[in-house]
């Protein structure tokens, strides 16, 4: 590969049709300093400076997807609150679709609130509901996918066990996603883990695969390669990618491939996962090889890894980390 390759790669992007389906959130972040302890109880006082709103979740995987040029389709379900007003305020912002948001008004906008000073996290405060969508938002999301399906290059499952990705809204999908021959790639969490028997790629992190099996997996490659095993016996899936923090990624389709951590410097790892799915699918939405694929997700995600909270991936940044991947 040459370092015309990204850019011929990138270039690609700009032609694909991707679809996100999952919980949507919406990111908080206070920022201030901490200059005394409260007299009132022995906490931190955070004197704030200046607030942050940005989109996380499967919103975040949908920015990545859109800021790598392809047109991006996001389904999911918010309250009927203040902080849906402002995820859509967001989406205009960022020239994203909210065509696929479905409003319910007994659950809140999922929300995560970061506390941070001098970028650390002191505290996070969450408002969410864990419950199961009703079988009528199912339908309208179904109702709303088959309106798109067709046109589709990829479609994404990113399940973050807020309620959305019901074990029948899973099932449907998939089935979907086979009969138009479209590569379906699943970002997981504990609940539903094995429901997703028959995805193209499914990726989850190394402590998600322990705890599913009931297994405890050390960061080895050995341990690794033999919990892969298990994992593909019960899922039939056709690639498996776990994700492995400081370890990089190990990559199963029938053989093994680790792929080490990037150098590059970490301020934060928040939405490192969601860069790595939505690279993965636009790279499977363009034909190019497991290997490949997850080589570039790899060096995106060390990209966001540079900064703050959860951002997508910039072009350009992509391009020089894989101009100096290429030179080592």
């Amino acid at each position: 590969m040459t370092a015309n390759f990204i850019e011929t790669l990138l270039h690609s992007f700009r032609s694909k049709r991707i679809a996100v389906i999952g919980d949507i959130m919406l990111d908080n972040y206070i920022f201030g300093h901490v200059s005394r302890i409260s007299p009132e109880y022995p906490v931190p006082v955070v004197d704030v400076t200046h607030e942050d709103h940005r989109l996380g979740g499967a919103a975040n995987v949908a920015l990545n997807t859109l800021s790598l040029g392809a047109e991006t389709m996001l389904f999911g379900v918010t309250g009927a609150d203040s902080n849906r007003e402002i995820l859509l305020q967001l989406f205009r912002d960022r020239g994203l679709s909210a065509d696929g948001l479905i409003s319910d008004p007994s659950r809140p906008t999922t929300s995560k609130t970061r506390i941070l000073s001098q970028n650390h996290h002191i505290t996070r405060v969450d408002r969410e509901s864990r419950q199961e969508i009703s079988s009528i938002t199912e339908q309208a999301l179904l109702d709303s996918l088959d309106c798109v399906i067709s046109s589709l290059d990829a479609i994404v499952l990113e399940d973050y066990n807020k309620g959305l990705l019901t074990e029948r809204l899973i099932r449907s999908i998939i089935a979907k996603a086979e009969k138009h021959n479209i590569p379906l790639l699943v970002d997981p969490k504990l609940l539903n883990f094995f429901a997703y028997r028959g995805c193209t790629i499914f990726k989850p992190n190394l402590s998600e695969m322990a705890a599913s099996l009931g297994i405890a997996v050390h960061n080895n490659e050995a341990e690794v390669e033999n919990a892969c095993l298990m994992l593909r016996e019960k899922l039939q899936v056709e690639t498996i990618v776990v994700t492995r923090s400081e370890k990089g990624m190990t990559i199963y389709n029938g053989s093994f491939t680790h792929i080490g951590a990037t150098s590059m410097e970490v301020a934060d790892v928040s939405g490192a996962g969601d860069t790595v799915i939505g690279m993965l699918a636009l790279g499977a939405a363009s034909g190019i090889d497991i290997i490949t694929n997850a080589t570039i997700a790899n060096l995106a995600a060390g990209t966001v890894c540079q900064e703050v909270g959860a951002v997508p991936v910039k072009p350009d940044k992509l391009m020089r980390a894989y101009q100096e991947h290429l030179r080592q």
